[in-house]
């Protein structure tokens, strides 16, 4: 561990539970996400994705911040916010949902959590959703209580995760599926834990119930994580985008709707149930997309980090459309990117002229997901 160094911008960007216990275990640099800091260097980001995906790392997402949603009508209310049917939504269970307004943009890609009969978190990507959350209860008629809970989860991911987790909980932990949840006091400690994650591998996030708890819970998840090589670590762009994932303002944002992503899965207009942005999106099913969300390959020497802004993408010399988040696969030995390109070039084999910062380069489409497809690995 290294020596502590202060970091800060003021009290207006907050500390997450986990801030002191990351700067102690090597975090270098930091970024602000939901109006907290969230840790995105221990070091080599290629060492931090080989810790990843051959052992486990500890992130603290604290920055996922929980919209807590409560009251008689807070099951009605919450299908309110997302066209995916939540029917099935069992106490216990939790969803990838998309939240749209009006026009059928995205306002964000949360995880429901759904705690009790009506009773449920929404674990945020990086946007204000408790803001719209309220703004809709005001006029909904709904019988509902809107709030942000003392919530801040840690990312336990990786393919050793299940032994950390065994170590910590015992063998309970074991029968725990993929896309559930279950409350736990470890050691005095309120937790709720669940079988999720921002990896594509096996992973669990865990909820912290309590603020005070958390230096104690970061040591102790490090601790029983040491024989099986756990390190601390932040969140692997190399690792999500290998696995396809959409990171909200960089993949997606509120002028993107769910048909660009081909997320129709995730959208049930033909169940009987009302949502924001219903009438939007029958139209877009109805007219078709001018875009379409692809993985590219990018024939150019190894890409050092990521892009800090769109690339552009030409074809014939025409713009048709950006490259959207890329990054080198040390894995797969190739730079990998997601983009969003004109619906009609959306075609696995097209090509296009990428303009970067270092100059052009060919892309062209495959399939994505890069690696795991199926996701197997996440849901083993």
């Amino acid at each position: 561990m290294t020596t502590q160094t202060e970091f800060g911008f003021g009290t207006q960007i907050r500390k997450s539970p986990y801030f002191d216990a990351t700067v102690r275990w090597g975090a270098k640099d930091f970024s602000v996400y939901n109006h907290m800091y969230i840790p995105r260097d221990f070091g080599n980001p290629v060492e931090n994705f080989w810790n990843l995906v051959n052992h486990a790392i500890l992130c603290d997402v604290a920055v996922e911040r929980q919209v807590e949603i409560t009251g008689p009508d807070a099951a009605e209310f919450v299908q309110l916010l997302t066209p995916r049917d939540l029917t099935r939504c069992a106490v216990g269970q939790c969803k990838y949902v998309l939240l749209t307004n009006a026009e059928g943009g995205i306002l964000n890609d949360p995880i429901l959590l759904r705690l009790a009969e009506n009773h449920f978190w929404i674990s945020l990507a990086d946007s204000d959703v408790l803001f719209w959350a309220q703004g809709v209860a005001v006029n909904s008629g709904l019988d509902v209580v809107i709030s942000e809970p003392d919530v801040s989860p840690l990312q336990l991911q990786g393919p050793q995760s299940g032994k950390v987790m065994q170590a910590l909980f015992g063998d309970s932990i074991l029968d725990l599926k993929y896309y559930w949840l279950r409350e736990y006091d470890l050691d005095g400690i309120p937790l709720i834990v669940s079988r999720t994650g921002w990896s594509s591998e096996l992973g669990y996030e865990l909820y912290l119930r309590d603020s005070s708890k958390g230096d104690e819970l970061w040591e102790k998840i490090m601790a029983a994580g040491q024989p099986f090589g756990l390190k601390p670590g932040h969140t692997s762009s190399i690792r999500r985008i290998e696995g396809g994932m959409l990171s909200y303002h960089a993949d997606m944002n509120i002028r993107t709707n769910p048909y660009e992503l081909g997320m129709d899965r995730l959208i049930d207009l033909d169940a009987g149930f009302d949502f924001i942005g219903k009438s939007a999106l029958q139209k877009i099913r109805q007219e078709g997309v001018q875009r379409r969300h692809v993985g590219l390959v990018i024939d150019c020497p190894a890409l050092t980090g990521s892009n800090t802004r769109y690339w552009d993408l030409e074809n014939n010399g025409e713009k048709v459309g950006e490259v959207t988040s890329a990054i080198f696969s040390p894995r797969l030995e190739e730079n990998i990117a997601l983009a969003m390109v004109r619906a009609d070039l959306a075609v696995t084999g097209t090509e296009f002229e990428v303009i970067m910062p270092a100059g052009k380069a060919t892309a062209r489409i495959v399939e994505k997901p890069f690696f795991d497809p199926k996701k197997t690995l996440a849901a083993s």
